[in-house]
């Protein structure tokens, strides 16, 4: 119940500031355009608001609604979310949406879509300044890669080091190195010393999307904590900072070894008296740049004693970039561009059948924020999700903004404006579509959350 409070209160804290800077957006155009704004909301209001406040001799309304939906402003004469169509019956007045020329009412509608853009720019940029760039170096991972199953179908084995995809040589593996990999024809990896080529098949992808694990992983090092009193490992002479290498010969990461000594418990259970004992094992360790290897029994729970070391990224070769506060700017910028980039070339998948099934609604959204309270995740998700909004809402789907930009260029380029009645027509299309969407998608979460 924790777990899920505090990434509700993430999600609503970064929904409410992004529909705050995209609809500031919209207004601040708007009233420097002298477009007169009705109603300036933070989630919608149907029926009743949870808070509203309009001051006096001021043209605006300010709220809250109840339904997390969004936000919008209520732009004089334009038709928009309100459906406001009475309006549009009477004569038009010089400080309505409509009566200002299509280049000052094109900048309104892109207000918004830019604002949040430049958020993202903005948040990437002070994430840069204050805790910097730090990434693990895929080149030298220690244990490499551990791949799901579709991976392993493809070609790739675990302890793998990523090297290349088509040329292209890694530094980190994120979503941008695995945009690489699934269109790339050839993945170049170090396996046991040497350099193999790894040939991708077409629509990687979509087989991808249908699995429950990640495409890869990095294998972290069993690296000791300190070691239990009187435990097997302590009679076995193991110390703190030993890094555990090898399971009976068989090079291990810590996921491995768990999974092992899980499969000897179950195995133990269904063994005759007789066979060889199961408790006894070989581990090699590395102490001082130096491996040894001892023998001995476990206790009758397949324990060692050892406690790893919790804070994995400490074990691991890590590259740390920190940026002065003029440097971050340029250093955001890029980053905000290239995460703009892989979305819009993750969306190609979208119109597949899986693609399809892993639309997700608010469920999926909150489940990106992190389990405890993490202000550095906090930002970043957020960043990513106002690169998300601005390009979802360029869309050219009428009753998004990009709806309003496709018309006001049909109507720039051909000098003929859509009528009031197409416009309502568009924009009532256009809900219904969104709607059948977020239904959609917020029922695949249902689907996850149940037979997950």
């Amino acid at each position: 119940m924790e777990t899920f409070l505090i990434r509700a209160l993430q999600l609503i804290m970064s929904l409410s500031l992004l529909v705050i800077i995209h609809e500031g957006g919209h207004f601040l155009f708007a009233r420097l355009f002298k477009v007169r704004v009705e109603k300036f909301y933070i989630f919608f209001d149907p029926w009743f608001s949870l808070f509203k406040y309009k001051a006096k001799n001021s043209e605006t309304e300010y709220g809250v609604g109840w339904l997390p939906l969004g936000g919008y402003v209520k732009i004089a004469g334009m038709i928009d979310e309100s459906m406001d169509v009475e309006q549009m019956k009477k004569p038009a007045q010089s400080w309505e949406f409509r009566s200002k020329p299509a280049w000052q009412r094109l900048l309104i509608m892109v207000a918004g879509v830019l604002f949040n853009f430049l958020l993202a720019l903005f948040i990437y940029s002070m994430i840069l300044f204050t805790w910097g760039d730090q990434y693990i170096d895929v080149h030298k991972a220690p244990l490499g890669m551990s791949f799901n199953e579709t991976a392993k179908k493809v070609g790739f084995h675990d302890g793998d080091v990523l090297l290349s995809a088509d040329g292209y040589k890694f530094v980190r593996y994120d979503g941008d190195a695995l945009s690489k990999i699934v269109d790339a024809r050839e993945v170049t990896v170090r396996r046991d010393g040497k350099e193999t080529a790894v040939y991708i098949p077409d629509k990687l992808m979509e087989k991808l999307m249908g699995d429950s694990l990640k495409f890869a992983t990095y294998r972290f090092p069993f690296v000791a904590d300190s070691i239990r009193i009187n435990s097997p490992a302590a009679k076995a002479g193991l110390m703190h900072g030993d890094s555990i290498v090898a399971l009976n010969g068989k090079s291990i990461s810590f996921i491995d070894f768990k999974k092992a000594m899980s499969d000897c418990e179950k195995l133990s259970k269904t063994q005759h008296p007789d066979s060889v004992n199961p408790h006894r094992i070989t581990l090699s360790f590395v102490r001082n740049k130096q491996v040894h290897t001892v023998t001995f029994d476990t206790d009758s729970h397949f324990q060692i004693g050892v406690v790893p070391v919790q804070d994995l990224m400490a074990i691991m070769p890590m590259v740390t970039h920190n940026y002065g506060f003029f440097e971050s700017f340029p250093a955001g910028i890029k980053l905000g561009v290239n995460t703009l980039g892989g979305y819009v070339n993750s969306m190609k998948y979208v119109f597949s059948k899986e693609g399809a099934k892993q639309l997700g609604g608010f469920g999926t959204i909150g489940s990106i924020f992190p389990a405890t309270w993490d202000w550095h995740q906090f930002w970043y998700m957020t960043a990513f999700l106002s690169i998300i909004l601005a390009f979802m809402n360029i869309l050219p789907i009428p009753a998004l903004d990009g709806g309003h930009v496709f018309f006001l260029l049909y109507e720039m380029i051909t000098r003929r404006k859509p009528s009031d009645k197409f416009l309502e027509y568009a924009q009532m299309v256009g809900m219904g579509i969104l709607f059948l969407l977020l239904i959609w998608a917020n029922f695949n979460d249902i689907l996850r959350f149940f037979f997950r």
